[in-house]
């Protein structure tokens, strides 16, 4: 006996001993724990005779001792993981059965179907260790080598490294080690050096979609745990936890049907089956992660996490694909073959022109003696001129094609995605980067993207009288009753207080938090004790098709059967045959009398307000049966209860905002399921409708009267609408496919899962950070993480951005192919050589391609980007501006570099090596000044905030700085010769004559038509 008090002793005394860490919740909860077992275990001990515990075979744990156990260590858990995990898998009503059902695993795994889990640091601590953690193994990523071999792969890079082997093979055999390993070595070194910032470009790039896919997939979940609601990572997400679902969330985790109505669920993401699954207690409880809910609410057990989930274990074998191509990369692949080919033409015309002059004898060498001399020439000696021939052809090619314009769209998309999550924009596909720039029309939501989203009920009206907090006290009782069960009863919101001192916290939608607000503060409701009340018989979620919520409840007191529905004033006010005055008399309504309520709806909407009636009708239990198989609600001849009005003001800077977009040419379309009153109130607030201009015909149309347009009306009046109100997610679609069917580029905001075939079919979807619903979210191109439009229209400064420095960037790298081109083809076909070697134009290649890339694809937008009309869908990549300013550059630097390669020698009195230095170094600072001509495309102020881009001045400065010890120290490396201060100031002043150029060339004005559309009349 006393081994036995002993034991039990030592349970209790750990049972007593709470962390003092504890929240209070957690400490009742311990302590209730402690009482109910230390009452069974001496219950326990008082039934047993003595006589009998001498016996220890004798001896039983008590059934209540192993239930209490299961908090204090993971070993207790009455059930393991791999049994759960295929309980759900294989949708097993009998094994679950066996548990107990939903309360007998809930009990098992040490949680409540009613307040959740403890939710402390150790209780999910010790969850993790038994069941496993929310997460899921990924596809090992692509490391740096990865992305060194897929540089290596490229053709030229292969043929480069083929002529740097045999080139340094045959220099080391002909002037030995010390001497002969400079032009391959150098070779190698600048192709390497090619390939190196290639691979980190790409490696980085890959590193920052991993980041943003870790960003994306942290899902915030709700769920309960000691008996508060509360806002977890789906990452967080533990066995045993209460989590509340509603339309449009993805479902976290495996787990059972707990409480709920109407819960329909999307299983196509796992079975392909497109028809939606009821989800109830009796036929089917089993919830799958990755699943969508498409209609109604309820609550769930966790029952898996991560691995142990059949989602878990498909996606360990996706990784996401950061392979993608946008339209604008596609564009530019194209020009890169079109230009490589010409590239490719010429450098054939070279080579085989070299090679001619060679094996005819019309080549020397440094002594000056001929390189090929028949038959008395060595072999060896042979094949290292025809080697060092070929590697000067393939340089061509390598400066001819421009594979760093895909390189430029890389970092500038990059660089703008992760600028763009700093002004709360994450971009899901890159390609939305850039369509967003050529964005025509925006179809905007209101609530919470123009509105702030902080909901308050401001006006109250009971009948015709509106309620101020003066006579409150003289409303019915009755009828007040029936308003707090409307609201208490037909929510998916929540209200929960810690204690009696603290204060209220709601939980639900923005609109939900008002109402729950108002009635809690203002007519004191007291959800729980009328939740206890009634028992909910069936519920008709919200949705925004229908714009209300209906609830059927039994009154236990007296069995009384009511509906109660809640919704768009109008909408409630068509269902309503009579109405409660404030002294609790009903009173018919007749065509007078409902005049008198819409007045009223209009007047509260007029002043911004949302307007949202309660309505309620008592049924008899004929009634109830009749309507129980159809599980409809009635929505006729109800009473009205009451009508309140929500406040939601406009977002600070969202008139700026719009003005912004207007003066960019982009049209702002407001599409709200708010009515026509309430919807040109925050029209004309926000900027979209100028006063006065709502009394234009056609300006603001209802959602009803715009989908029974023909489609012929429909096409003829859209680009005058500027706010569509009372509109359903179909009319959304509609007004996005007549948009784009007019050749508009149409971006549109959505925050819910109705919302997602028009996020679809826009060519840019923009969904909702905050209120947005996990399928709008996938639905979507560019998350708003704030919800704000001021945020869209930050998005499309960066969409205009991001297009403008590639056109920059395009027209830099033009100028320096086009004239490598021409300078080396006559080069070599009129004096037999290149005055550009293999490792200088490498070098070129390498400052224009990468440097030159990142300096121009990192320029931040400018106002004067907002100040243009959009860019068409077929406007030419290559303006008639850029071509002006290219043509120009180009035109310059092979006139001043042919001069020198011709005459270079006589006009500064140098040697032949100083001369093809001097042509180097031009050729270079020419580009490097060209860089700062190519930072304004029209604009002749082409220093205008240089300031604000450090990294362009620090990339020009490395530019300068490698070009200086190319000239001055690596003249075996480079094949340079070193350069005297004359010489230096000689190769500046001829480099800057760019800008002045640049500043003649701007004030000739061009054809708007683009050049190659007259070529293409005349065929």
């Amino acid at each position: 006996m006393s081994s036995l008090l002993h034991t039990n002793l030592v349970c209790i005394e750990s049972l007593l001993d709470a962390p003092a860490t504890l929240s209070k919740p957690n400490k009742r909860w311990h302590l209730a724990f402690a009482t109910i077992y230390c009452s069974r275990t001496i219950y326990s001990l008082a039934k047993t005779p003595v006589a009998k515990i001498k016996k220890p075979t004798k001896i039983s744990s008590s059934p209540s001792y192993t239930v209490l156990n299961i908090n204090l260590d993971s070993d207790l858990f009455k059930i393991d993981q791999s049994s759960l995990a295929q309980l759900v898998k294989k949708k097993d009503l009998d094994q679950l059965e066996n548990y107990g059902g939903t309360v007998g695993i809930a009990s098992s795994i040490g949680a409540d179907i009613n307040v959740g889990i403890y939710g402390g640091a150790e209780d999910i601590a010790r969850r993790q260790q038994a069941f496993g953690s929310n997460t899921y193994k990924k596809p090992p990523t692509k490391g740096f080598f990865h992305f060194v071999l897929e540089a290596c792969k490229d053709l030229t890079i292969a043929i480069l490294l083929g002529c740097a082997a045999l080139s340094l093979g045959f220099g080391i055999k002909e002037h030995g080690l010390k001497e002969g390993w400079y032009d391959g070595g150098s070779i190698f070194v600048a192709v390497f050096l090619v390939i190196a910032v290639s691979a980190v470009s790409n490696y980085r790039q890959n590193r920052q979609f991993d980041e943003l896919s870790k960003i994306s997939n942290n899902i915030k979940i709700d769920v309960v745990r000691s008996g508060r609601r509360q806002e977890v990572s789906i990452f967080e997400l533990v066995v045993g936890d209460a989590v509340c679902l509603k339309i449009g969330d993805q479902v976290p985790a495996d787990g059972l049907f707990v409480d709920g109505h109407s819960l329909q669920i999307d299983e196509s993401s796992m079975t392909g089956e497109s028809d939606h699954v009821e989800i109830n207690h009796n036929k089917n409880p089993f919830l799958i992660s990755g699943t969508k809910v498409a209609d109604g609410y309820g609550q769930m057990l966790v029952t898996s996490v991560g691995m142990n989930t059949t989602w878990g274990e498909m996606m360990s074998h996706i990784s996401r694909d950061t392979g993608e191509q946008t339209p604008l990369q596609a564009r530019l692949n194209k020009l890169t073959s079109s230009i490589g080919k010409v590239g490719l033409a010429v450098a054939f015309l070279v080579l085989v022109v070299l090679l001619v002059r060679y094996f005819t004898g019309n080549t020397q060498d440094e002594s000056g003696n001929k390189e090929f001399n028949g038959g008395k020439t060595k072999s060896d000696d042979i094949v290292s001129s025809v080697v060092g021939i070929v590697a000067a052809a393939v340089t061509i090619i390598v400066v001819a094609i421009p594979e760093g314009l895909p390189l430029a769209v890389t970092l500038t998309l990059a660089y703008s995605m992760k600028r763009m999550m700093k002004d709360q924009a994450m971009v899901r596909k890159l390609s939305a980067c850039e369509t967003m720039g050529s964005a025509t029309t925006i179809c905007t939501d209101k609530t919470g993207t123009l509105t702030m989203n902080l909901m308050k009920v401001t006006k109250f009206w009971l009948g015709q009288e509106a309620m101020e907090e003066s006579n409150r006290s003289s409303i019915s009782p009755y009828v007040l009753e029936l308003i707090e069960q409307g609201v208490a009863l037909n929510t998916t919101g929540s209200v929960y207080r810690e204690s009696p001192e603290s204060k209220f916290e709601f939980s639900g939608s923005p609109t939900e938090k008002a109402i729950l607000s108002w009635a809690v503060h203002e007519l004191n409701l007291d959800m729980e004790q009328m939740k206890q009340r009634c028992t909910i018989l069936h519920v008709e979620a919200f949705n925004s098709q229908k714009k209300r919520s209906g609830v059927l409840s039994r009154k236990k007191a007296d069995s009384t059967i009511h509906v109660h529905w809640k919704g768009a004033a109008e909408m409630i006010l068509a269902m309503c045959s009579s109405y409660y005055d404030a002294s609790g008399l009903m009173k018919d309504m007749d065509d007078g009398e409902r005049d008198v309520f819409k007045k009223i709806i209009q007047g509260m909407a007029a002043s911004s307000l949302r307007c949202i009636a309660f309505a309620h009708k008592q049924i008899s239990e004929e009634q109830y049966e009749d309507g129980k198989e159809e599980k409809r609600l009635q929505e006729d001849s109800l009473t009205l209860l009451g009508l309140v009005g929500i406040k939601d003001p406009c977002r600070p800077g969202v008139k700026k905002a719009v003005d912004d977009c207007q003066h960019a040419g982009v049209n702002i379309k407001m599409i709200t399921g708010d009515n026509i009153f309430t919807a040109k109130a925050i029209a004309i607030e926000c900027g979209i409708l100028k006063p006065g201009a709502e009394n234009i015909r056609g300006a603001v149309v209802e959602g009803e009267e715009f989908r029974n347009y023909t489609h012929e009306t429909r096409m003829e009046k859209i680009d005058k609408i500027c706010v569509m109100a009372r509109s359903s997610p179909f009319d959304k679609l509609l007004m996005v496919q007549c948009l784009k069917q007019k050749g508009h580029v149409v971006a549109v905001t959505g925050d819910g899962t109705n919302d997602a075939p028009a996020l679809k079919e826009a060519d840019i979807g923009l969904s909702m950070g905050v209120q947005g619903t996990e399928v709008a979210k996938e639905s979507s191109d560019i998350v708003i993480l704030d919800d704000n439009f001021a945020s869209v229209a930050t998005v499309l400064r960066w969409g205009r951005c991001v297009y403008n420095n590639i056109q920059k960037f395009i027209q830099f790298q033009l100028t320096v192919n086009v004239a490598a081109l021409v300078i080396n083809f006559v080069a070599a076909v009129s004096a037999g050589e290149v005055p550009l070697t293999a490792v200088q134009l490498l070098w070129v290649n390498l400052i224009m391609d990468t440097l030159g890339a990142l300096a121009l694809a990192t320029e931040q937008p400018t106002q004067e980007l907002m100040e243009k009309t959009p860019v068409g869908r077929t406007e030419p990549l290559i303006t008639n501006i850029m071509w002006r300013n290219l043509l120009s550059q180009a035109l310059y630097q092979i006139a001043i570099l042919l001069t020198l390669q011709f005459k270079g020698e006589s006009i500064f009195g140098v040697t032949e090596g100083v001369n093809d230095t001097l042509i180097f170094n031009i050729f270079v600072l020419c580009q490097v000044f060209n860089e700062f001509n190519a930072r304004k495309l029209e604009e002749k102020n082409v220093f205008e905030g240089i300031h604000k881009n450090k990294l362009f001045l620090g990339i020009i400065g490395i530019t300068i700085l490698l070009q200086v010890l190319m000239v001055e120290f690596l003249k075996k490396f480079a094949d340079t010769e070193r350069l005297n201060w004359g010489q230096w100031g000689a190769c500046i002043g001829i480099a800057a004559q760019s800008w002045p150029i640049g500043w003649v060339v701007k004030c000739i004005p061009v054809p708007e038509k683009p050049i190659f559309s007259y070529l293409t009349r005349r065929k």
